[in-house]
């Protein structure tokens, strides 16, 4: 169930470890599983068509003997009886089920945030309306500062727009980050010509136009892209009975539930992981790709398990940050600047590593995961 990057990985990985039951791709996305990553950047710039995007061609899925059930999402799971029930009625029985059903734009609790005008970015659908808005317009606000809001803006400022990013955030990330990551981040956004309106709390979005903030501030654009985080879709699973916390889906380190044969994967899951010794929850392209091949190759049959350092990529315009980290907080950030632009930011947490943010320098990046996955002190 699902069809981004852990359905796609999940049925690939069950293929290659010798599952030979019928599989089938549910999906509630228009596409078969593609790139995500690139929506906020080069494709969102123009720069890159949407067959650039595919993970894998047709031939693939033929080859492997995978079906696709596109634009029809899940909306019942029976585990007493082993079957999904889909949006067109169709009901799909199973021997094994992984569901990756992701996440989706989690909606602001204001007046007016439902504005059919209101952009939002998660799938290629999505993307393309947003891409098609930014050629009409000239100005853009984007409510929020995280990684897809500090892509997205910058991306929309090198198409030549007025950007606006209307942030509850001093700066960005910087609860995540650290002031000396966040200060570096806003940097690039200025650089790069957006305006970063800092601790402006979105009350009311009048007209799909107008962002007016608690303090009586308003700012106007000609489009507006609200990337204010995101909401799993865990509710099929907590109706039939498995148990969700913060709202994921609650899996071991082999991406298995409490009822046999049923895994997650994904932004949907919260995950043991065996090196961390805890669950972790985590919305990252790779470590969707990597939990969807542990439940694969573990509902084949395979031995499989979670223990990698969660980690991802981030593309700020012409800037790449490279981060790995547990995610679950720091006492310590401690800034290294290197030769021309380069930096470190070194994470640690009762005198033990864990996290490392780079740009520009790969071998920190590495090491950096080394010294995590072992709790060993940092370099410094």
């Amino acid at each position: 169930m699902g069809g981004g990057p852990a359905g796609h990985s999940a049925a690939a990985a069950y293929r290659e470890a010798g599952g030979d039951d019928r599989v089938v791709i549910i999906s509630a996305d228009t596409a078969p599983p593609y790139e995500r990553p690139p929506l906020s950047k080069d494709y969102l710039r123009g720069e890159s068509d949407e067959d650039s995007l595919r993970l894998e061609s047709a031939q693939f899925y033929r080859d492997h003997e995978i079906e696709m059930r596109l634009a029809d999402p899940v909306v019942g799971l029976e585990l007493d009886n082993a079957t999904v029930d889909t949006l067109s009625g169709e009901r799909i029985g199973y021997r094994n089920c992984v569901l990756a059903t992701g996440c989706d734009p989690a909606q602001l609790p204001v007046r007016g945030a439902d504005h059919p005008q209101i952009l939002r970015l998660r799938s290629v659908t999505s993307a393309r309306l947003l891409r098609s808005a930014a050629v009409h317009a000239q100005s853009a606000l984007v409510i929020g500062s995280g990684f897809i809001g500090c892509e997205a803006a910058v991306s929309l400022a090198m198409r030549g727009l007025a950007v606006t990013v209307v942030s509850t955030d001093e700066l960005p990330q910087i609860g995540r980050l650290g002031r000396a990551a966040a200060e570096r981040i806003a940097g690039w956004l200025s650089w790069s010509g957006v305006h970063l309106q800092p601790n402006a709390e979105v009350a009311e979005i009048r007209d799909g136009r107008t962002v007016v903030a608690h303090d009586g501030s308003t700012f106007e654009a000609d489009m507006i892209l609200s990337a204010a985080g995101v909401s799993p879709n865990s509710s099929p699973a907590e109706k039939a009975g498995l148990q969700v916390d913060q709202g994921r889906i609650v899996v071991d380190a082999r991406m298995a539930t409490s009822v046999p044969g049923v895994y997650a994967a994904g932004d949907v899951a919260i995950a043991h992981n065996d090196a961390a010794g805890r669950p972790l929850r985590v919305e990252h392209w790779g470590e969707a790709l990597r939990m969807g091949e542990i439940a694969g190759v573990n509902a084949a049959g395979g031995k499989d398990s979670w223990s990698d350092v969660p980690g991802f990529w981030s593309q700020i315009g012409h800037h790449q940050l490279k981060y790995t980290a547990w995610g679950d907080g720091f006492d310590r950030d401690v800034l290294v600047e290197h030769d021309g632009d380069a930096f470190t930011v070194w994470y640690s947490r009762d005198g033990k590593a864990v996290g490392v943010l780079t740009h520009k320098s790969d071998a920190d990046y590495e090491l950096g995961r080394e010294l995590i996955s072992k709790g060993a002190p940092l370099p410094l």
